[in-house]
């Protein structure tokens, strides 16, 4: 392989994994703002930030809960700040370590036998998030807590997944996507959902059907 040769497809690798961990990750690049959402039945999110430095955000969030039996419902408006703790730059793979945390106000609603039970409190979201990523295999665990006076609502997350081919940075690459995850207080089991990821450059989409025969459906965009 020639010197030009080798120097093009190492900036087109380059490109293609910086791209793909920007997508993979919580945040996007200097200056960027990015939207991601996530929804089926029992969990709705949605939230949009603004990255200030290649390794700050802030941004704004709405997220709606339910739990399995119907009878708890939250909804929470909050406030989001996004950080790149650490970045490990390894050969033809990346790992990232992520701080992400809120504050907002959570409002609910518990249908107890004969009667109801609303509040509204102040919340805190502080978490963090694991991701590495090469072209062809991406792993990711979170833990983020969201926690307000007498409620403990902390959430878990593991998900791993392959590429099924190899493809240009700029050209559409499908996944297969697993994901596990819980809400404490909201779920007495673990939520399994097996997705498909269409990823190109700056966005992707996901869809699957969880262990509860529930719809989902996730996006996120860089702009």
């Amino acid at each position: 392989m020639q010197l030009s040769s080798c120097f093009k497809f190492l900036l087109k690798l380059g490109l293609f994994v910086s791209s793909f961990s920007a997508v993979a990750g919580p945040m996007g690049f200097k200056d960027s703002y990015m939207a991601m959402g996530d929804f089926n039945p029992n969990w709705r999110e949605a939230f949009v930030n603004y990255a200030i430095t290649p390794r700050d955000a802030f941004g704004v969030g709405a997220t709606y809960m339910r739990s399995d039996d119907e009878t708890k419902t939250r909804t929470l408006e909050e406030f989001t700040y996004t950080s790149l703790l650490k970045r490990w730059n390894l050969p033809n793979s990346q790992a990232n370590l992520w701080f992400t945390g809120g504050i907002g106000a959570i409002q609910g609603e518990n249908d107890l036998v004969g009667k109801s039970h609303h509040f509204d409190k102040v919340m805190v979201t502080p978490g963090v998030q694991f991701d590495y990523e090469t072209t062809r295999v991406y792993f990711a665990a979170a833990h983020r807590l969201y926690r307000a006076e007498h409620i403990n609502h902390d959430f878990t997350s593991v998900r791993a997944g392959f590429s099924f081919y190899e493809t240009d940075y700029d050209k559409t690459q499908p996944w297969a996507i697993l994901e596990a995850r819980n809400m404490n207080g909201l779920s007495d089991k673990i939520e399994v959902t097996p997705m498909l990821r269409l990823i190109n450059k700056s966005y992707f989409v996901e869809a699957g059907v969880n262990n509860s025969g529930q719809p989902r459906f996730n996006f996120m965009y860089i702009f």
